[in-house]
């Protein structure tokens, strides 16, 4: 299986508008930081490794290289302000579908961020609203093994290598992923819960 989230093994995949464009570094310091103000609803940035990735309340989002889902969205929601914290929550609700899908996993959500796997954090978004955009941040710890997953944070963490017993396809994840959020999003915008 090969594993990359190059372009030529992500754009054939998508399904929708998200993802367009699309972005592949190696590393950066955040995906977060990559997608200017001027990039259009959907563009994507991901990475194979984030130095100083970021959760919410300034925790640090850690994973070795090439190992897990890592990504940024932007989206132009028009909407009222004070809607945009639910945006988290269907973010979540979508990465936690997605897993489901491609895993067989029944993955619960934690408020307002988190996804769990009997209880232990797989995936977490950060949603940073700025400039009349909303930048998305997506991580999921996808084949990190048991020996590579953080020990140092407030709870305990665990990727879908470890409840699987198998590598994925991140490039099949990411694109499952963004299906469901466009859907999910899309039904929000519209005024659907």
């Amino acid at each position: 299986m090969t594993d990359s989230l190059s372009p030529e093994d992500v754009e054939p995949r998508l399904r929708g508008r998200f993802g367009r464009p699309y972005e592949y570094v190696a590393s950066t310091p955040s995906t977060q930081l990559l997608l200017p103000p001027e990039a259009p609803e959907g563009a994507l940035v991901a990475a194979d490794e984030q130095t100083a990735g970021r959760g919410r309340l300034g925790r640090r989002w850690l994973a070795p290289a090439g190992t897990s889902l890592l990504c940024s969205l932007q989206l132009r929601p028009a909407i009222a302000s004070e809607r945009l914290p639910e945006l988290t929550g269907v973010a979540a609700r979508a990465c936690a579908e997605a897993v489901a899908a491609l895993t067989g996993l029944e993955p619960e959500l934690k408020f307002p961020n988190d996804v769990l796997i009997g209880e232990r954090k797989v995936a977490g978004v950060l949603a940073e609203a700025r400039e009349e955009r909303v930048v998305l941040g997506i991580g999921v710890n996808v084949n990190v093994t048991a020996e590579e997953l953080p020990q140092e944070v407030d709870r305990p963490a665990t990727s879908l290598l470890v409840e699987t017993g198998r590598e994925l396809d991140r490039a099949e994840l990411l694109a499952e992923l963004l299906e469901r959020l466009e859907r999910r999003y899309d039904a929000w915008l519209s005024g659907e819960r």
